[in-house]
C-alpha cells in the first residue's frame, strides 16, 4: 500500500503544531510513508526546515500551504511547478500586506486570480449546504485540480459524514483524497498540543473547552492503518500518490539571482568593480602600491570574476559610500576584513600590508557559497541606511530576513504555567530561578521554593516546558540581514510587513537563506560607533579638535598604559569582566596585542586550552619552540599557539598540504563538529599529512586536538582586528578626553555592559565634573559645559536621563527658554505649554533644584497648583506685559523636606543614578559593626585573606565557557569588587545570587598577577536593608528593617518587630500609594 500524508502541520504554524519537521519526517520514514505535504497556516516559514529534514531522510517533500480565508473556508494549496510556487508566494504577500504582522487576509476571489498551476484541496466541516457551495466554487476555481479531503473527526456519525462528503464531491466533480490532518508526530505530544492551543487562545486548560482538539488522533499513522480506517475509499487513498506525482515542484528549483549592479553605465559589474578598486588604491596608497598587495588584489579580483560575485561587492560598496556621504560612521568586519579589495573600496579598515590576510577564509571556490560581508553602522542612524536600501532597490526587491523567536527556559515556564492555571507568584518564583538557555528546573530547586515536586500540575508544567523549549513562538526581524534580488523577491518567498513602520521581512531566517544559497547583505548596528561619532562631534564643537577613526594617533603609549591597568569601563570589547581580568596579564603594548586580547577571551581558545600556554610564553615562563621553520613562519606572531581561525587554516595548509579550499572546509567542519563529528574525517588527513612532512605523531595529535577545541567559536583574525580598531579608538578618547567620552557614552545608551550610574561614577573617578539635570541648562542629550578658568569641560546630564519624559516635551522646554531662562514652575508651564504630568517627572528627577533652588517637594507642591490650561484673561495680560502674571498668590508653605536617603532613592528611581551620596554609604556604620569591609579594602587585601564585603549588584555574568561559574560585580561608595561564585554555591543559594539587589559576600581573596577576585563561600541578601533607605540620613539609623521577603517583599506592611501605631510618616501623607522608599537598582544580567 503506497500512501503519502498531505496535511501535515509543523510547529511553524505558530502555536498550533506541536512537532518539528525533523521529528515528523523521521517518524514518517520509519512508518514507510512515501511523502509528506507540509501545509502550515498562511505561511511558508517552516518550509526550508522541512526541505532540510527531507534531504536528511530522503523522504519526498510536497510544498504546500493552508489558506484560511475570510469567509470561513480552508483550502490546502500545492504548487505543481516553479511558476505556480511564485503565484502562491505572491498571493501570501498580498494577504499579509492587508493583514499586517502575523495576519493574512484573503478571499476566494484572490485565490482564483493566482490559482493557475495550484492544486486546491478543500478542508470541509459538515456535509451541509455551505459545504456544497464551497465544493461548487472549488470546481469553478481549480477545475480538474480541485480535491476535497476526507478526514476522520472522531465524532458521532463520522462514517456517515465521510459518505455524504464523498457523494457531494462526485456531484460537483471534485475528487476525494484521504488526509489525517497531522498536528504532532506521536500520540504523547497531545498534551503539549493542548497547551500551545491554550497559549494561543490566552486561556487555561480548565477553560479552553472545545477550542482544543476534540480527539487525540492527530498523529502520523502508517499506511496499513490508514488503509484499515478508510477501507471504503480505496481510490481516495490512491489519490494521495497521484497528487505527489502531479506536484513536480521542488524548492531546489528556486534559482536566486543577485541584482545586476553596474554602477557605471555601459560597463559590466566586474568592470565597474575593477574601476572602483583601482580608484580606491590611489586613495589608500598615495605613495604607490606595494607589489605583494597588488598581487593579492589581482588574485582576489580573478576569484571574484570566476565566482561572479562582483555585483555583491558593488552593493556593499554603494551602501558604504552612501553612509559616508551622510556622515554616518561605518566599518566592515567579519571574514570580509580578510579582503584587500574590501580594504581599497573603503568597506573595511584592515590594511593588507600590515596584516597577513587569508582570502580563502572569505571566498573560496570549493566552498561555493556566497561571501558574507558584515558592515556595522552607528546604531542611531542605521535606519537611514535601511530606508536608503529600500528606496534604491524597491520594496518589491529588498527585505530583511526574519529571526525565529524560540522558547527558552523562562518563557516556556511562564507560558506553560499560565496555560495550566498556576498562580502568577508561583510562575514568577519558578522562572526567576533559571538563568541559562537549556537549563531545566530540577527537583531540588522546586524543593528550595518550598513547593511539592510531586504535585501533578507543577510536575506537568516543568515536563511540558522542557518539551516546548526550542519551539518557534513567532517571527521577529533580523537586526540587519537584507536579501536583495534581481527580479521580484516575492516570487521566491512571501514578504510580510514588520511591526516597525516602513520595514518588511521575508518569512525565512538567515539559516534558511543560507540553505538555499541566497546572498544577504548585513547592515548591522553598533552602539560604540554611535558613541564614537558623538565623541568626534563633541571634540570638533567644544574643543576644536578634528579627529575621526582614521586619524586617531596610533600606538599612543598613555592609552596602552590605561588599558594595561584594566581601566577600560565603557570602552569597546575590552570592558567585560573576563577581558578586564586578562588585561593586566596580557599587558598589551601594540595594536597586534590588542587584536589577540579581543580574540583570546572567547570560548574557542579557552576550550582549546590555548590561553594559558600563550600567557606563559608571553610572560617568559615557557620557552617558545617551533618544530619546523614553516610552522614558525605561520605562528610566530602568536608565539606558536594557533589562536585564530586563519592560523588553524594555515597550519593545515603548510604542515599537512591542504589546499586553501580544503582548509576552509576544515574550518567549517570545526564550526559544526559538535553536531556532526565532521572534523574526524579530516583527522586522518591532517595527522598523516603532518607525519609525512616530518612532524612527530604526538605533536600532530596535539595540534589536531587544539584545532578541535576551537569548536564553533574560533575567531577570525580579521574580525578581531576590525574590533580592535574600535577598541583602541574608544580607549584613546577615554584616556585623553574622559569628559567627552562620558557624555557621548550616555547619549548612546542603551548599549554596552554597564548602566549609566557606573559610567558616571567612573567619569567622576577620572576627575570629570558631572552636573545634574536642570530645567534651565539641560537639553535632551547630555552636553559639555566649560569649567571656568580651565580648559576642561563638565558633563551636564541631559533630560534623556529622566524616565517617562518624551522628546517632544523636552524640545518645547528648550525652545521656550531660548530667550530667557525660566524663573518658576508656573513660568515653565505657561511658556513651554508642557503638560503638568511631564513637569512632575522633572520635579521627581530634581530638575528644578540646580537653577530655581526648589527642593523636590516644593516643586511638586507648586505643580499641584497648576490647572489644565491658563485662564484666558491672565494669558492676555501676560502677553501684554511680556512676563508671566501669577493667577493666584499662593501662601508660602514650609514643607518638611526629604531626607538625604529619600533623595537618593528617588534619584535612582527617576534618573537611574545619583550624584549625591552612594546608597551604601548610609549603611556603612551598620556594615562596619558587622565587620563588613569596603570594596576597595577587599580588592587591596593580601592573597588568601578571608573577609566579608557588601555592595549593590551591578552585573551578573555566566559565560558559556565557564562551566557554570558566575562572575559578579558589586559596588559600594568606594568602588567595585569582583566576585566569583562557584557552581556548587550557586546551586545552594541560587535565589540570593539571582534575586538580590544588594549582597554581602563572605569569601577569600585570590590574586593572580594584577587580577583580584573575591571567591565567595557564602552569600547574604541585604536587599531588605535598602528598603528603609528613605528614612535615613547619614547621621541616624532606623531600627531593623522589614524581614527579607523574596522578590523584595511587600514594603507596605508594618514590621511585626516594631511597636505598632507609630503614627503617620510625612511621606505617607504625601503619596500614600507608592512604594517610594525602596531603592531599585537594575543590574545587568548576561547569561
Amino acid at each position: 500500500m503506497r500512501y503519502a500524508e498531505l496535511q501535515v502541520t509543523t510547529h511553524f504554524s505558530f502555536l498550533r503544531g506541536a512537532s518539528s519537521a525533523e521529528e515528523l519526517f523521521a517518524t514518517a520514514k520509519l512508518m514507510g510513508i512515501e511523502a509528506l505535504g507540509v501545509v502550515d497556516r498562511n505561511s511558508l516559514a517552516g518550509i526550508v526546515r522541512a526541505l532540510e529534514a527531507s534531504r536528511a531522510t530522503g523522504l519526498r517533500l510536497v510544498v504546500g500551504c493552508r489558506l484560511d480565508l475570510q469567509d470561513g473556508m480552508s483550502i490546502l494549496v500545492y504548487p505543481t511547478d516553479r511558476a505556480a510556487y511564485s503565484r502562491l508566494t505572491r498571493l501570501l504577500t498580498l494577504g499579509k500586506s492587508r493583514g499586517g504582522k502575523a495576519k493574512c487576509i484573503l478571499n476566494l476571489e484572490d485565490v482564483a486570480l493566482y490559482a493557475e498551476g495550484l492544486l486546491g484541496m478543500l478542508v470541509p466541516d459538515l456535509p451541509d449546504e455551505t459545504c456544497a457551495i464551497q465544493l461548487r466554487r472549488m470546481s469553478e476555481v481549480f477545475g480538474d485540480r480541485a480535491y476535497v479531503s476526507l478526514c476522520l473527526r472522531r465524532r458521532p456519525n463520522d462514517q456517515v459524514r465521510l459518505h455524504e462528503i464523498s457523494n457531494m464531491a462526485v456531484r460537483h466533480k471534485v475528487k476525494t483524497v484521504v488526509t489525517n490532518d497531522v498536528l504532532f508526530h506521536e500520540p504523547s505530544r497531545r498534551q503539549l498540543q493542548d497547551v500551545v492551543t491554550c497559549i494561543r487562545t490566552k486561556t487555561t486548560i480548565d477553560d479552553v473547552g472545545f477550542e482544543r482538539e476534540r480527539h487525540a488522533d492527530r498523529f502520523l499513522k502508517p499506511p496499513e492503518e490508514m488503509e484499515r480506517l478508510f477501507s471504503r475509499y480505496p481510490e481516495a487513498l490512491a489519490r494521495t500518490m497521484e497528487i505527489v506525482e502531479r506536484c513536480k515542484f521542488s524548492l531546489d528549483e528556486l534559482t536566486y539571482q543577485y541584482p545586476e549592479e553596474a554602477l557605471i553605465p555601459g560597463r559590466t559589474a566586474q568592470q565597474s568593480l575593477e574601476h572602483y578598486t583601482w580608484e580606491g588604491v590611489k586613495v589608500r596608497y598615495p605613495d604607490g602600491l606595494p607589489t605583494h598587495v597588488e598581487k593579492t588584489i589581482r588574485h582576489e579580483l580573478a576569484l571574484i570574476e570566476t565566482m561572479r560575485y562582483a555585483p555583491y561587492f558593488l552593493t556593499v560598496f554603494s551602501i558604504v559610500r552612501f553612509a559616508r556621504s551622510q556622515g554616518i560612521l561605518c566599518q566592515g568586519r567579519g571574514s570580509a576584513a580578510n579582503s584587500a579589495v574590501c580594504f581599497v573600496l573603503g568597506v573595511t579598515s584592515i590594511d593588507p600590508e600590515t596584516n597577513d590576510l587569508l582570502f580563502e577564509r572569505f571566498v573560496s571556490q570549493e566552498r561555493d557559497e556566497p561571501p558574507d560581508i558584515d558592515v556595522d553602522f552607528e546604531h542611531e542612524r542605521r535606519e537611514e541606511v535601511i530606508q536608503w536600501i529600500y528606496n534604491t532597490y524597491g520594496h518589491h526587491k529588498a527585505a530583511l530576513c526574519a529571526t525565529v523567536t524560540r522558547y527558552r527556559t523562562k518563557g516556556a515556564i511562564r507560558d506553560v504555567g499560565k496555560a495550566l492555571g498556576l498562580p502568577e507568584d508561583l510562575i514568577k518564583a519558578l522562572s526567576s530561578g533559571v538563568g541559562a538557555w537549556s537549563e531545566a528546573v530540577g527537583e531540588k530547586q522546586v524543593r528550595d521554593l518550598n513547593l511539592n515536586p510531586d504535585d501533578r500540575r507543577l510536575a506537568l508544567t516543568l515536563q511540558l516546558a522542557q518539551q516546548l523549549m526550542g519551539a518557534p513562538r513567532h517571527l521577529g526581524q533580523h537586526p540587519g540581514g537584507f536579501v536583495l534580488t534581481h527580479d521580484r523577491l516575492d516570487d521566491l518567498v512571501p514578504i510580510e510587513p514588520a511591526s516597525m513602520v516602513d520595514r518588511q521581512i521575508i518569512e525565512w531566517d538567515k539559516d534558511d537563506v543560507e540553505a538555499l544559497k541566497f546572498m544577504k547583505v548585513d547592515v548591522l548596528a553598533l552602539g560604540m560607533l554611535t558613541c564614537m561619532a558623538k565623541s568626534f562631534a563633541f571634540l570638533a564643537r567644544e574643543k576644536d579638535i578634528d579627529l575621526d577613526l582614521a586619524t586617531i594617533p596610533q600606538e599612543e603609549p598613555k592609552t596602552y598604559a590605561m588599558i594595561r591597568k584594566a581601566d577600560t569601563l565603557g570602552t569597546f570589547q575590552i570592558e567585560s569582566r573576563a577581558q578586564m581580568s586578562m588585561l593586566p596579564r596580557m599587558k598589551p603594548r601594540t595594536f597586534y596585542d590588542l587584536v589577540i586580547q579581543v580574540a583570546i577571551v572567547r570560548p574557542g581558545p579557552i576550550q582549546g586550552d590555548m590561553v594559558h600556554p600563550y600567557l606563559r610564553r608571553r610572560e617568559g615562563k615557557e620557552k617558545v619552540e617551533y618544530p619546523t621553520p614553516e610552522l614558525e613562519a605561520v605562528l610566530h606572531k602568536t608565539l606558536g599557539v594557533p589562536l585564530f581561525q586563519e592560523s588553524a587554516m594555515k597550519v593545515a595548509m603548510v604542515c599537512a598540504g591542504f589546499t586553501g579550499g580544503e582548509a576552509d572546509q576544515l574550518r567549517k567542519s570545526m564550526a559544526t563538529f559538535k553536531f556532526t563529528g565532521g572534523v574526524s574525517r579530516f583527522k586522518d588527513k591532517l595527522v598523516n599529512g603532518m607525519v609525512r612532512n616530518g612532524y612527530a605523531p604526538e605533536f600532530a595529535e596535539k595540534t589536531f586536538s587544539q584545532l578541535e577545541g576551537f569548536g564553533s567559536y574560533g575567531f577570525p583574525e580579521s574580525h578581531a582586528a576590525s574590533f580592535a580598531l574600535i577598541a583602541y579608538a574608544s580607549s584613546y578618547i577615554k584616556c585623553h578626553f574622559p569628559d567627552v567620552f562620558c557624555a557621548a557614552l550616555l547619549n548612546s545608551q542603551p548599549m554596552g555592559f554597564y548602566a549609566p550610574a557606573q559610567i558616571v561614577r567612573d567619569a567622576k573617578e577620572h576627575g570629570v565634573e558631572v552636573r545634574p539635570v536642570c530645567v534651565n541648562q539641560s537639553r535632551w542629550d547630555c552636553t559639555l559645559e566649560p569649567v571656568e578658568n580651565t580648559d576642561r569641560h563638565a558633563v551636564r546630564l541631559g533630560m534623556r536621563m529622566v524616565r517617562g519624559l518624551s522628546t517632544a516635551d523636552v524640545a518645547r522646554i528648550v525652545a521656550a527658554r531660548a530667550d530667557q531662562p525660566f524663573d518658576s514652575v508656573d513660568d515653565v508651564w505657561r511658556r513651554s505649554g508642557v503638560p503638568a504630568a511631564s513637569l512632575v517627572e522633572l520635579a521627581e528627577a530634581d530638575a528644578f533644584w540646580p537653577s530655581l533652588r526648589l527642593e523636590r517637594r516644593d516643586a511638586l507642591w507648586a505643580i499641584k497648583a497648576l490647572r489644565d490650561e491658563p485662564l484666558p484673561l491672565f494669558a492676555a495680560a501676560a502677553e501684554r506685559e511680556a512676563r508671566t502674571i501669577a493667577e493666584q498668590q499662593e501662601p508660602t508653605v514650609e514643607l518638611r523636606q526629604m531626607t538625604q536617603g529619600h533623595n537618593v532613592v528617588l534619584d535612582y528611581g527617576h534618573t537611574g543614578l545619583t550624584l549625591r551620596e552612594h546608597p551604601v554609604s548610609f549603611m556603612r556604620r551598620e556594615l562596619s559593626e558587622r565587620r563588613i569591609v569596603t570594596c576597595t579594602e577587599a580588592m587591596s587585601a593580601r592573597d588568601g585573606r578571608w573577609l566579608m564585603a557588601a555592595g549593590l549588584v551591578l552585573v551578573r555574568q555566566r559565560p558559556g565557557s565557564a562551566k557554570g561559574v558566575i562572575f559578579m560585580t558589586v559596588e559600594d561608595e568606594t568602588g567595585v569588587a569582583n566576585v566569583v561564585i562557584w557552581p556548587k554555591l550557586f546551586e545552594r543559594s541560587r535565589r540570593v545570587a539571582l534575586g538580590a539587589s544588594m549582597l554581602a559576600i563572605n569569601g577569600r581573596i585570590q590574586r593572580e598577577g594584577g587580577v583580584v577576585h573575591l571567591v565567595a563561600q557564602q552569600l547574604f541578601d541585604l536587599s531588605s536593608d535598602l528598603t528603609g533607605l528613605a528614612d535615613r540620613d547619614l547621621e541616624f539609623r532606623l531600627p531593623t528593617g522589614r524581614g527579607d521577603e523574596f522578590g523584595h517583599g511587600t514594603p507596605g506592611r508594618p514590621d511585626s518587630r516594631e511597636p505598632s501605631g507609630q503614627g503617620m510618616k510625612s511621606r505617607d501623607i504625601f503619596v500614600p500609594d507608592l512604594h517610594i522608599d525602596q531603592l531599585k537598582v537594575k543590574s545587568r544580567n548576561f547569561h
